[in-house]
Formats: C-alpha cells, sequence, structure tokens
C-alpha cells in the first residue's frame, strides 16, 4: 500500500487490533472477554460508519459509473466481495443517515435526520437503519403528513437503541399501522388476480423448488387437468406420493413440448438482430454499426453483440438495394455451445448462478483481433457479466482450462484472480477434457 493518510490509520488500526487479540488472549478472564466483546461491536460501528460515508462520496462523486457499474451495489459487490443483500444494504443505509449535496450545490441534512444521529453515536448498527429506511418507504408510512412522518422516524430511530433488528421491524409496523388511521383507500373493484410461478435452484445441491399461485381458475383448471391425466399411479403398486406423482407428471410433460412443441427462441436460439454495418467500419475492425430501430450501435456493445451470433450475410448494390441475402450462420456452432457448456455449466463469474439458458459466449481474445471461435478461447456470461467484461477493466482468461477473473486495480490493489467455486467431482483430468472436446 501506498504511503498516505489512509495507510497510517490503517497501520496504527492493525496495531491497535493486535493490541485486543493479545489481550483477549490466553488466560484472559470472563469480564475480559466480555469487554473484548464490547470493544469489538463498538469499533465495527464506528468502522460501518466510515465505510457507509465512503459509499456516499464513492457515489456522489461518480466513481462507480465512471468505472463501468449502473448501479453502487453491484460495485460494492465485486469490491468488497459481498453479497447482493449486503452490498444493498450499506447502500440503502448510505442513502438515509449521510448528509446530501442539493442539485445547487447546497448541503442538504440526512433523509433520516434522527436515525443519523443514533446511527453516528454508535447505538445502532447497519441493519437497524436498513430496517427503518425500509419501514419508512412503505405503504402507510407514505400515507402520513409530512409532520407525522418525521415524529415516526424519530420515534423509530429512539427504539433502535433497544430493540433488535427483527423486534425493531415488528415494533415500527405496528407504530406505522396505528398513525395511518385511515389506511388505504377504499377498493370497490373486485380483488387483484395474483397468478404467479417462482423458481428457485438449490444452491448448495442439484435441482429446485417450484412455488405457484393462480388465481385465476382457468389457469389453474388447464394445469391441473394436465396433472391429473399424468399423474395416475401407474400401477397397483406405485409406491409414490401423489406430490411425487405430481411432480413427475410436470417435468414429463415439460421434457415432451421441449422435443415435440413450438418454443420461443432462447439461450442458444437466440433471435436475429439485424445490423448494418458499412464497408469502411467493417475495414477499421467494426468501429461503428447500425441498428434497425434504436440507430448507432457504439463499439463496446456491437463487439459484445459479435460474440455470440448469428450472421446473415447481404451484398447491397450501390443504390442500397439487396443483391443476394445468404443464410443464417451461428458464430457460435451448436456443438462448440455444447462444450462450453459442459465445462461452465452456466455464467462463469465468480457469485453468479445463472444458468446456460442466460448466458451468451465470450470470445477471450476479441473476434475483432483475430480471435478463434475455439474452446479454449470462449466462456460463457450471462448478459450483466458480459457486459462488464466488454465495458469495465475486468478481464476474464483460462487457467487450466477453468475460466478466472481479474479485478482492476481500484477493486483489489494486488488483482489476485477469482474463481467460481467448483463441485469437488467435476472431472478436470485430461480424460474429462477429452470427453468435453468429443462434444463439439
Amino acid at each position: 500500500m501506498l504511503p498516505s493518510p489512509v495507510a497510517d490509520a490503517w497501520r496504527l488500526l492493525d496495531e491497535a487490533v493486535d493490541a485486543l487479540a493479545a489481550a483477549a488472549g490466553q488466560g484472559a478472564t470472563a469480564a475480559e472477554l466480555v469487554e473484548t466483546l464490547r470493544a469489538c461491536e463498538t469499533v465495527g460501528r464506528r468502522l460501518d460508519q466510515i465505510g457507509v460515508q465512503a459509499v456516499a462520496d464513492l457515489d456522489r462523486q461518480g466513481t462507480f459509473v465512471e468505472h463501468g457499474y449502473a448501479s453502487p451495489a453491484r460495485a460494492l459487490q465485486d469490491l468488497l466481495r459481498l453479497d447482493r443483500g449486503g452490498a444493498a444494504q450499506r447502500v440503502a443505509v448510505a442513502e438515509a443517515v449521510c448528509p446530501r449535496v442539493g442539485l445547487d450545490g447546497a448541503a442538504l441534512p440526512a433523509r433520516l435526520p434522527a436515525t443519523a444521529d443514533v446511527f453516528a453515536a454508535g447505538d445502532t448498527s447497519l441493519a437497524h437503519v436498513a430496517v427503518i429506511a425500509r419501514l419508512l418507504a412503505s405503504p402507510p408510512a407514505g400515507r402520513l403528513s409530512p409532520e407525522t412522518w418525521a415524529g415516526a422516524e424519530t420515534q423509530l430511530a429512539e427504539a433502535a437503541a433497544t430493540y433488535t433488528p427483527r423486534e425493531l421491524q415488528q415494533w415500527g409496523t405496528a407504530l406505522l399501522d396505528a398513525l395511518d388511521e385511515d389506511g388505504p383507500e377504499p377498493d370497490d373493484g373486485p380483488p387483484p388476480q395474483i397468478n404467479e410461478l417462482r423458481l428457485t435452484r438449490f444452491a448448495s445441491k442439484p435441482g429446485g423448488r417450484l412455488v405457484g399461485r393462480y388465481d385465476d381458475a382457468a389457469l389453474f383448471e388447464a394445469i391441473a387437468a394436465v396433472l391429473d391425466a399424468k399423474a395416475a399411479p401407474l400401477t397397483a403398486d406405485d409406491g409414490r406420493t401423489a406430490a411425487e406423482r405430481q411432480a413427475e407428471a410436470l417435468a414429463e410433460v415439460c421434457g415432451w413440448v421441449l422435443e415435440h412443441g413450438e418454443l420461443p427462441a432462447v439461450g442458444g436460439r437466440r433471435p436475429t438482430l439485424t445490423v448494418q454495418i458499412r464497408l469502411e467500419d467493417l475495414e477499421n475492425r467494426a468501429r461503428a454499426a447500425m441498428l434497425e430501430f434504436a440507430g448507432q450501435l457504439s463499439p463496446t456493445a456491437l463487439r459484445q453483440l459479435a460474440c455470440d451470433c448469428g450472421v446473415v450475410p447481404m451484398v447491397l448494390d450501390g443504390a442500397g438495394q439487396p443483391l443476394d441475402v445468404g443464410r443464417l450462420t451461428r458464430s457460435i456452432p451448436d456443438g462448440l455451445r455444447r462444450a462450453v457448456i459442459a465445462r461452465d455449466g452456466g455464467c462463469a463469474h465468480p457469485g453468479c448462478d445463472r444458468p446456460p439458458s442466460w448466458c451468451e459466449i465470450h470470445h477471450l481474445l476479441p473476434w475483432e483481433h483475430g480471435g478463434p471461435t475455439a474452446l479454449g478461447n470462449l466462456v460463457m456470461l450471462c448478459k450483466a457479466h458480459h457486459r462488464q467484461i466488454h465495458s469495465t477493466d475486468w478481464v476474464v482468461r483460462l487457467r487450466d482450462g477453468i475460466p478466472e477473473f481479474i479485478p482492476p486495480a481500484w477493486i483489489d490493489p494486488e488483482q489476485i484472480p477469482r474463481r467460481r467455486p467448483r463441485p469437488s467431482g467435476l472431472d478436470r483430468s485430461s480424460e474429462g477434457q477429452r470427453r468435453i472436446a468429443q462434444l463439439v
């Protein structure tokens, strides 16, 4: 780390932490250990205050946007290796308790001033502030007058010093319900119908969970009729429960549709996107292009599209009239795509769980620089991480046949490569690689 006031403070903090660890080491009494816990929590909250202010300042300075991030939370996920929820919590707290700057440059108080005071005093944690911000953004809070809303914020801030985050959520919900005496406007219309189906992939094992709700009786009837026809016991000795038979029936019906039905194009069958490229731009390594509806396409966006697309060659005459239109040819053949799926199993970026059907294929060495369309030059990325690789300083490469990602120096000064955890049973032997190659 380069010499700086922050580096000096970091060194002193390390020394203080080492001293605290030594004091709480072997031989420490119970009272000393309890005092250690209090010290850790107090210092942790003070550090959280500094970190939250840093997030607010970086966002105000436009640092995250300059590095290609559409949201501060996404930047924090990469910078601090946080889960999405942890990153979003820090951003929400920064927006709630940090002073703001108006459009005219004037300094403005925090959006939640009472909460900012108790947070600065160390009486509340990040989780407490996140609960208060969430409560005051709820519909009941939105129906309060400005004066009542401000009073509720003060009460919530005072209660945060006494309650746990969960208790604060319960108490705050009751408080807002009591203050919102009239409740929502009466609605004489029929209740809205909710039809939803959620598919959640298991994080630690194969498979996933389907949870559905259908208020529309006709939609539910259609599904029930199909399952009733396919979920009957196969024999008198069929020991499966009704739930097991229905689950397997749904999978069987979906499998039949995949083989015989007409489905919209997704994943490996991408819609055709018409891009007009002038001859001089094509000779200049496709620096610019024109979309059919959206107009000018940036070089970065064009290169991202060109990584994984279908190509239809077209010859025009001097007046722009088509003389010859070729057949669609995929830039990534289906066999090669299957090989990349077999190796990467979805988006290869660490922390991403997008399945192959949501992903695209990226050329490590760009096609405009002569990069080959071969397994050793391809990696599977979801749309968000594909865009990140093309528009930021992140670098992806293959090392020992496994994709790894090198963060930019501002994320990690040491630029230590990151990899997605791999199942221990995944075959990485030469024989396993040979089998993948046979898929091409």
